[in-house]
Order: structure tokens, then C-alpha cells, then sequence
């Protein structure tokens, strides 16, 4: 255990506090365990060894611990747990839980056997936390850790702040906060590189071909370990999945036509649903469903996506303008908590304080014809810096988180 204070002795001496992820002020720090999924590379260990450093400070009662290390070649995270225990411990910080098959048994072991140790573990995108061999639904407080909006991207890139734009302070005062934001900064301009590599929050130490490799490598990564060690998918199963992932990268929006694409890589149709979900699950796809559409496995997404803009860039050489704008509004609003749905009108729908909002997304010369008659709809335009009525810019919707 000694080597494990030394280990994160020196990890914690390159951890600074002067950019926290939005999530950082929303977790219920003190509650007994908690569970932080995300997407890798979107900070969830920055999040925790901020915790570690800044709130818990007294280092020898709290242990940050990674599933990567020699130390669990031999021993279990249960093993681990009493010992810190008997020592005085009381926070166990884990990264990766999904890396031991049996992690839903063991963090029931710790939940039951040592009621005085508190447990906040990471985990990938793809783990369901309350599957697994054990019960842990009403055990563990389970919190999504989305990439950067664009508003964090301005902090942590450009050191230039704005508070978050609640949903519908967005739609009624867009102009005032449009006008407040371009007397900070050029939006439109920064707009442009948030969308091709602002996501993530490594790419800031990266150069733009270096960011790509690294964007591409963490895709790699996501299948050929996540969905193995969550999934239990084969060598085989991750071949097909990244096929797929190919199609989909080269169609997005991409209206399912389960039955073409079973075709083209000659697996079945309920496999291609299940590929299809792991793939949502696990952070890499977003999908867009008509409301009060069920969300079984063997049901077809009516649109599809990739999760964010910068994976279209990192995936095709020139993606499309139209796909680009969808895709940022799609994921913004999904990480802010919104309930979002396809419309028989306009691109998308927003389910909010019981009314729906319908959105038309185009360039800066968009009319939204295609809305007329339809209550609570709005425009939003690209290449805009400021908006006029129903007529709201893009890049503010970046600011809902």
C-alpha cells in the first residue's frame, strides 16, 4: 500500500485547481458512494484528484488509486479496501472500475462490510452501474461527466468567463447575452475550433495533427478495451463494431436502415441493434427519437449521430456544414440535461417546463419556412453573432452547461 501513497503523492503534484468541470459543483461530495461515467479523455480522474487535493486535503485518510496499477495484479479493490480501512482510511477514490469483471460484487462487499469507508469510483460510459452481479441501484449516486461545452472551452482555453445561460433565459434574452459575450471574445472565430478539437480537454497541450492521432487512439481505445471488458465483446465482435462505426461515420444523420447495413457487414439484425446501443452506451454515438418512442434494444434509433462534432472531423476528412451544426446541438443540449426528441416539423425538439420548443438549425440566411404555424419555434443560425426575435446564434447554445 505504501507504493500506492507514493503513486499518488506524485500524480497529485501536477494537479492544479484553476479550471473545475461543471460537474465539479453539482456532486454531492459527502454522499457515501459515488459513481462518475464518462467518455475517456473528458476529465473524470482530473475531477477526482481535484477532490482529493482540494476538498478531502489530508492525503493519509484519502487514497486515489487506478485500476492500471502492479499493486492489483495481486490484490483485490475488496482487499484493498479493508486494509485502508484498518489504517484510519476513510475515502477511497477508484479510477476505472470497469477494469475488474467483478467490480459490481466487490463494491457491494465494500458497501456492506465497511459502512465507515466512504467509495467514489470512475467508470467508462459503456458500464451500467446498476447491472451487473450485484444490486447496486439503490447503493451508489451516479453522475455523467459530458466533454467540454463550449463555455468551458472558453474558460480553460482562453481564460475568458461567462456564467451558464439557464434554457430559458436563453430562448427570451439571447440578444443580451450574444452581445455580452462578443464584448469577451469573437465567438464566431473560437466557434470554429471548439468544433474541431475543443471537446476534449487534452487537446489544449496538443498540436492539431497530434490532437488528431490522440482523438483516434481514444476511439481505439473506447472499443477494443472498454466494450471488451464491459461487454465481454470478442475480437471478432469489435471488428464488426468498428465497421459499423465506419458507416455511420461516413452517413451521419444517419436514418437506421438496420436491414442495409446488416447487408453490407453480413451480421444479423438484432447484432446490429446491440452493436448499435453499445456504441450510444459507451459515449461514441448520440441518437434522436421521435417522443414517446420506447428505448428497448431491439428498437431502431430514428436518427443517429456521432456524439460530438470533434469525432466528425477526427473520422472524415471534410464533414458536412448542415451534420456539424446538428451534431453540436444535439450534444450540447443532451449534456445539459434537456429532453430531446425528432419532430414531424423542423430538426429538432425540446421538451421543457411542459411545453415543446421546435428548432430549425441552418446557416446565418436560415428562414425556418418549414416552421410556420408551429407554436414555440425558433431558428438557429450559424455564422451569426447576434440574433433578432425567434432568431438565436449557434454558438450560444454552447453556454447551457
Amino acid at each position: 500500500m505504501e507504493k500506492l501513497f507514493q503513486y499518488q503523492a506524485a500524480i497529485l503534484q501536477n494537479v492544479a485547481n484553476d479550471f473545475n468541470r461543471y460537474l465539479f459543483k453539482d456532486i454531492a461530495w459527502k454522499d457515501r458512494f459515488i459513481g462518475i461515467k464518462g467518455l475517456r479523455g473528458v476529465g473524470k480522474t482530473t475531477l477526482l484528484l481535484q477532490h482529493l487535493k482540494y476538498n478531502l486535503k489530508d492525503t493519509d485518510k484519502h487514497l486515489y488509486v487506478t485500476l492500471d496499477h502492479p499493486y492489483f495484479y495481486s490484490n483485490t479493490l475488496f482487499e484493498l479496501a479493508g486494509s485502508f480501512h484498518q489504517l484510519g482510511g476513510q475515502t477511497l477514490l477508484v479510477d476505472e472500475v470497469h477494469k475488474i469483471k467483478d467490480w459490481s460484487r466487490q463494491i457491494k462487499l465494500i458497501f456492506d462490510g465497511l459502512p465507515q469507508l466512504q467509495l467514489i469510483f470512475t467508470s467508462s460510459s459503456a458500464l451500467d452501474i446498476h447491472r451487473g452481479e450485484a444490486d447496486l441501484s439503490r447503493r451508489v449516486l451516479t453522475y455523467n461527466l459530458a466533454g467540454l461545452s463550449f463555455r468551458e472551452y472558453l474558460h480553460l482555453y482562453h481564460h475568458i468567463r461567462y456564467p451558464v445561460i439557464e434554457f430559458q433565459d436563453l430562448l427570451q434574452n439571447h440578444p443580451v447575452h450574444s452581445a455580452a459575450v462578443a464584448k469577451l471574445c469573437k465567438p464566431l472565430a473560437l466557434m470554429k475550433d471548439y468544433l474541431k478539437r475543443g471537446y476534449f480537454p487534452f487537446s489544449k497541450l496538443l498540436e492539431n495533427e497530434s490532437f488528431e492521432v490522440r482523438l483516434i487512439q481514444t476511439l481505439e481505445v473506447v472499443m477494443n478495451e472498454d466494450l471488451s471488458y464491459v461487454e465481454g465483446y470478442t475480437t471478432d465482435n469489435i471488428f464488426k463494431i468498428k465497421k459499423l462505426l465506419g458507416i455511420l461515420a461516413e452517413s451521419v444523420p444517419f436514418t437506421a436502415n438496420i436491414s442495409s447495413i446488416a447487408d453490407k457487414l453480413s451480421i444479423g439484425r438484432n447484432s446490429i441493434k446491440e452493436y448499435l446501443q453499445a456504441l450510444e452506451k459507451a459515449g461514441l454515438l448520440n441518437f434522436l427519437n421521435r417522443k414517446g418512442k420506447g428505448v428497448s434494444l431491439l428498437q431502431k434509433p430514428d436518427k443517429i449521430y456521432l456524439e460530438n462534432t470533434n469525432f466528425s472531423y477526427a473520422l472524415k476528412s471534410h464533414p458536412d456544414a448542415g451534420t456539424i451544426r446538428e451534431t453540436f446541438i444535439l450534444n450540447q443540449l443532451k449534456n445539459s440535461g434537456k429532453k430531446i426528441y425528432l419532430p414531424d416539423d423542423g430538426d429538432i425538439l425540446v421538451y421543457d417546463q411542459r411545453r415543446n420548443y421546435t428548432f430549425e438549425i441552418g446557416g446565418k440566411s436560415k428562414q425556418g419556412r418549414q416552421l410556420k404555424g408551429v407554436a414555440n419555434s425558433f431558428i438557429i443560425a450559424d455564422d451569426i453573432e447576434t440574433g433578432f426575435m425567434n432568431k438565436i446564434p449557434l454558438y450560444l447554445f454552447g453556454f447551457l452547461y
